[in-house]
């Protein structure tokens, strides 16, 4: 049986494969750079460090993810219009989304400074964490801006096939980001020891430069020559602006609702101590890397599901489709068999503090167990998003976790005293009531496409 299955869809997993795989290395990085910084920190400074760590990255992700699902609303546009041949309108929707994006990134800097910064007193915090979190989290939301000016060029790139350049390109950002971050946390060459407030450096050397190469790059380089023709910097257009926001903000709705839900665990464990927040940060950061390798996964199953429904071509698109959700299931299967197995491990890798190793390997073994559903989750909101549908897979979004999750995570949690772990079981139904309803959305809309042609 599974010989016939792989004969029918070896040429989509070849092709979703090519697609996809520099697309995860991109992907990666935004992730990346976070679990650096909990690494430099947790390795050069204390656990109070590492727990500002937690606490800022569990907000931080939450604005960021607003500013990257209205940069996602490009991808699909472009791919279809791409497979329409419609060359010079793929440089109009380029102008807009590059003022649409610095736009977000002015406004979500501003929600930061006159707003979170000004909150992140009364979360019930530890005091001495949220004294090292403010200026490492100012530092953050200065890099919303370049990072997503970055994130339109990529996106751009991306959509028509373009996947290698944006992946190199956060390789290396990578490198200087730990360079910088061990040099500016630690302490080297003549420069004084910042501790978290160094990663915060790093991060926004990094990102601006990360903006400057990916920009040359696609305004350069002769493959987007003909993409290009009707692009102006200065270039708005209301309906082509209203476009991609009616994709990108229901997509920035989708990942708020999903990583909102784990920001506000992080915040109800910080109540219970910096320790287990500190563990936390731990188990979320390894899950994390392998959610983002299944978004790049998610993200080239947009980009050929955009192509085939601009081409007509549905039952290909079908396939293709389900070929990405094949490729996912094997990849999250075998991370779940590496956390479950090095889940006592793996936490070493950040601190070497034992009251929060041990409770950090208890979390990835329930992170163990989640891996399937929260891959398929996020390649069924890939699939849907190239259809152009995005706002029932919203609506779904929030009921898995904000209906389910949070509820439930807080019910175990402190309820029936299961502490941290409580928490973790209620995302883990969280993902498991995603990943069904998109998968029957994903089928409903794929099959009746296919039957209509």
């Amino acid at each position: 049986m599974f010989a016939t299955i792989y004969q029918k869809y070896k040429p989509y997993y070849k092709e979703n494969l090519h697609l996809a795989l520099p697309i995860v290395g991109s992907q990666v990085g935004h992730t990346l750079v976070h679990m650096a910084d909990s690494i430099i920190v947790g390795h050069f400074t204390d656990t109070t460090q590492l727990a500002a760590v937690s606490l800022v990255n569990s907000i931080f992700i939450l604005i960021l993810v607003i500013g990257l699902g209205i940069s996602y609303g490009l991808t699909p546009l472009i791919a279809q219009e791409n497979g329409r041949q419609n060359y010079e309108e793929c440089g109009r929707l380029l102008s807009n989304s590059l003022i649409i994006n610095v736009l977000i990134g002015i406004v979500l800097y501003c929600l930061v400074h006159f707003g979170v910064l000004l909150v992140i007193d009364h979360l019930d915090q530890t005091p001495a964490v949220v004294s090292y979190a403010k200026p490492y989290l100012g530092l953050l939301s200065v890099s919303i801006i370049p990072l997503l000016i970055f994130q339109t060029f990529k996106q751009f790139a991306e959509g028509l096939g373009f996947t290698k350049q944006a992946m190199f390109v956060s390789i290396w950002g990578n490198a200087l980001n730990i360079t910088l971050g061990i040099i500016f946390v630690k302490g080297m060459f003549g420069i004084k020891p910042m501790g978290v407030s160094g990663v915060g450096w790093s991060t926004l050397i990094d990102r601006l430069l990360m903006a400057t190469v990916m920009c040359i790059y696609v305004l350069r380089s002769k493959h987007f020559k003909k993409y290009l023709t009707h692009f102006r910097i200065t270039f708005i257009d209301k309906v082509r602006a209203i476009k991609i926001i009616k994709i990108g903000a229901p997509v920035a709705m989708q990942y708020s609702f999903e990583i909102s839900a784990f920001s506000g665990a992080a915040v109800l464990i910080g109540t219970i101590g910096a320790t287990e927040q500190a563990a936390h940060q731990i188990a979320i950061s390894l899950a994390a890397m392998t959610y983002m390798m299944a978004s790049g996964v998610a993200s080239a199953a947009t980009i050929k599901t955009g192509t085939n429904f601009g081409k007509k071509n549905f039952d290909d698109l079908r396939k293709s489709a389900i070929a990405s959700y094949h490729v996912i299931l094997l990849f999250m299967t075998c991370s779940a068999i590496i956390f479950v197995l090095a889940h006592n491990f793996m936490p070493f890798i950040y601190t070497e503090d034992l009251s929060v190793v041990a409770i950090a390997a208890q979390l990835l073994i329930i992170a163990g167990f989640f891996q399937l559903f929260d891959g398929t989750q996020v390649v069924g909101l890939g699939v849907l998003r190239g259809l152009g549908d995005v706002n029932i897979p919203t609506f779904i979004t929030f009921l898995a976790y904000w209906v389910v999750g949070i509820p439930v995570g807080y019910l175990l949690g402190f309820k029936f005293n299961l502490g941290v772990n409580g928490i973790w079981y209620g995302l883990t139904f969280g993902l498991l009531t995603a990943s069904v309803l998109l998968f029957l959305r994903f089928q409903n809309k794929t099959r009746t496409l296919k039957e209509s042609n």
